[in-house]
């Protein structure tokens, strides 16, 4: 008798990620959403197979993501230099895409009325992924993306005999701090013209609130957010603990930071804090701490407790 597909077939499956759109989501959900987490792309590339075999009539095991590109503009160095510590970021983020096998493709960021805008990165993203299309013969593109503009390559792509998944989201929020109502709709046209729609929003909702494994991998943990692996928490090569030092706390953010140091200021983690709570400093306190190594051979602040004065790093 001839084997059923379910335990068969392989499939192809190539993810192509609109990098802007993905990043907004990602920080809906880390800043905004009451879950408090960034998504996670190893565990969403999971979560994808499972969505392809579900529809396909096949295994988790049987889907394999044999390629998964990432489209963005980004700033030049001269620019990012004068950010701060946007180079770190960029660097961070990118250890993170080839940690989970994801190619990037980067466009400069266009200077459009004093506002630094992406262009050409739809037009990039449509080309690369028809051609690889053609060449690799995917079985299954899944775009996260939102755009109507992205309907053309939608169609070629059917044409050729592949099918499409939407990894889409609908959600809306009104920002703290200015108070202005935001919201994020994926185009209708979109949604229409793909073969298999994903309703994120809907679907992580449910996921979350039945406590679903696979939609619980799709998050970074809380303790992993912001270190330089999404997997894991990194071992550190502890230093000298008789040599403190004393300097400044530059900057704050969703339970990280930064602390002034040449030569490159350390990055730091609400658990290296001691005597303190992460909600009780500020930028500007004084702060006195060990420098470590973590996994990847960077400087990072450790064992941070508040001093009385601020003083001048060693």
């Amino acid at each position: 008798m001839p084997e059923t597909r379910s335990n068969s077939k392989a499939l192809k499956v190539g993810v192509f990620y609109d990098g802007s759109y993905y990043t907004h989501v990602s920080n809906y959900y880390n800043y905004v959403h009451p879950h408090r987490r960034r998504i996670h792309i190893g565990g969403l590339h999971d979560f994808i197979k499972h969505m392809v075999a579900e529809r396909e009539g096949t295994r988790p095991n049987l889907c394999h993501i044999i390629d998964a590109h990432f489209f963005r503009g980004r700033f030049t160095a001269r620019e990012a230099n004068e950010k701060t510590n946007q180079l770190y970021y960029d660097r961070v983020f990118d250890d993170v895409l080839m940690y989970n096998n994801v190619q990037t493709h980067y466009l400069p960021l266009k200077d459009m009325q004093g506002r630094k805008k992406e262009k050409g990165i739809d037009v990039l993203m449509a080309l690369e992924t028809y051609e690889l299309c053609m060449l690799k013969r995917y079985d299954i593109v899944v775009l996260v993306a939102s755009d109507g503009d992205h309907v053309p390559l939608v169609r070629k792509l059917h044409a050729l005999g592949c099918k499409t998944m939407l990894l889409g989201w609908d959600f809306e929020f009104t920002d703290p701090e200015t108070g202005d109502h935001q919201y994020t709709r994926t185009s209708t046209d979109l949604w229409n013209e793909v073969s298999y729609p994903l309703q994120m929003h809907d679907i992580i909702e449910e996921g979350l609130k039945d406590d679903d494994e696979v939609i619980r991998e799709c998050f970074v943990l809380r303790e992993s957010t912001a270190r330089d692996s999404e997997q894991s928490v990194p071992t550190y090569v502890e230093g000298d603990p008789d040599e403190k030092h004393q300097s400044t706390v530059m900057s704050l953010m969703n339970g990280y930071g930064f602390i002034r140091f040449p030569d490159n200021n350390l990055f730091f983690l609400r658990d290296d804090l001691e005597g303190m709570d992460f909600a009780d400093l500020h930028i500007g306190d004084p702060v006195e701490f060990q420098v470590a190594m973590n996994a990847r051979g960077q400087r990072v602040a450790r064992n941070i407790q508040r001093v009385s004065e601020p003083s001048t790093a060693n």
